[in-house]
């Protein structure tokens, strides 16, 4: 049977992130979780904080993930 994170995950392996403002089309989700866990992990402070956010996003399946605060639209 299927984990719930199974479950949750977008099966659509193309992602697409937005770092400091530059848009990458991944063909493979893994690959840029492996990226941005290796950023993340070769890095503190706030660059830390805006890999951290894109891994987390990935994770958690989303489609389009990026390091901009939401709040930042308002």
């Amino acid at each position: 049977m299927l984990s719930m994170s199974e479950l949750a995950m977008n099966p659509n392996r193309k992602v697409t992130t937005k770092c400091y403002g530059e848009v990458k089309v991944w063909d493979d989700r893994e690959e840029a979780q492996a990226y941005f866990l290796e950023a993340m992990m070769n890095s503190d402070g706030a660059e830390h904080d805006r890999y951290s956010c894109i891994f987390i996003q990935l994770q958690n399946g989303l489609s389009c993930c990026t390091d901009e605060d939401d709040e930042e639209d308002e």
